[in-house]
């Protein structure tokens, strides 16, 4: 099973690029891979929010996953996005994962239909009970309009295969708790762009990140300069980039970041309703932002 330090830095939240039919173009997603595989990313998230796990059927869900995995080749891990709003679909979705070979598992807490604390705690641990992977707890909160609690989260650090969790909350006062309650080698990751530096300063391991699909390489930097405890260094590398944290979010994620990638070359426009393209007055904004940081 993967061991927490394996996930220390910044690992992409990789986008699912897709033709203008919608359909995945999966040699533009071999060609991000190799972007990441150069760029010393840590590893790749496939098929998470950013990878529009919403809009994917179950059978593509696990073949873009499958897909990742087979062309990263063991060159990078490959964390599969499995959670879902259904403990039992959840569950198929986890074992398809760990039955072609993904390192772990990203599970989103239950959205839509607003679990108790017991109901999120009682979720994860039958999910980790029933297939053997290393799990991540992602807790987002500004999209599930559910919050996972300090409490829960540390309840949940006590099942062994529970590794770790992602904290998309934006909040450092949580990364203090957990820090100070949860075990020591339990994986502490942002979900964040604009406060990670801040998370890592505080005792975080890393991050799963947006912006990584764009800046792979600086980002790494800038996070590993953080948990080596260069503070300085690592907010004057981020600051250099910190306008996309900002406007990569101008719409609903992946919107931004999958008009970005197309721009710099590395993949199409297409996106999946009810999501769509980025709108004109945003494009002039990323798209000068691109400029300004010679990525176009």
């Amino acid at each position: 099973m993967s061991s927490p330090r394996t996930y220390y830095g910044s690992t992409v939240a990789i986008i699912t690029p897709m033709h203008d039919d919608d359909s995945v173009d999966y040699p533009a997603l071999e060609g991000l891979i190799d972007f990441h595989v150069d760029a010393g990313t840590t590893a790749i998230v496939s098929v998470g929010t950013t990878g529009e796990s919403a809009t994917v059927a179950v059978p593509e869900h696990i073949h873009v996953i499958e897909h990742t995995i087979n062309y990263a080749a063991g060159r990078i891990p490959v964390i599969a996005g499995t959670g879902a709003n259904s403990t039992s679909e959840a569950i198929e979705l986890t074992r398809e994962a760990k039955r072609i070979g993904a390192d772990a598992c990203l599970l989103v807490t239950p959205y839509y239909n607003k679990p108790t604390q017991e109901g999120l705690y009682q979720h994860h641990k039958l999910i980790a009970e029933s297939v053997d992977i290393a799990q991540l707890l992602y807790n987002v909160p500004g999209r599930t309009a559910v919050n996972m609690s300090v409490d829960t989260a540390v309840r949940l650090s006590a099942v062994d295969n529970i590794i770790g969790i992602k904290d998309a909350t934006g909040d450092l006062s949580v990364i203090k708790e957990l820090v100070a309650r949860c075990p020591k080698d339990f994986l502490l990751l942002t979900g964040d762009d604009a406060t990670a530096i801040e998370f890592i300063l505080l005792g975080g391991h890393g991050g799963i990140s947006v912006s990584a699909n764009v800046v792979p390489a600086e980002l790494q930097r800038a996070y590993l300069l953080a948990m080596a405890g260069k503070a300085d260094e690592a907010r004057a590398l981020n600051d250099t980039i910190s306008v996309l944290h900002d406007h990569l979010f101008l719409e609903s994620n992946p919107i931004p970041v999958k008009w970005a990638l197309h721009k710099m070359g590395k993949c199409g426009e297409g996106i999946r309703l009810p999501l769509t393209v980025l709108s004109e007055e945003y494009q002039v904004i990323l798209g000068k932002d691109l400029q300004t940081l010679n990525l176009l």
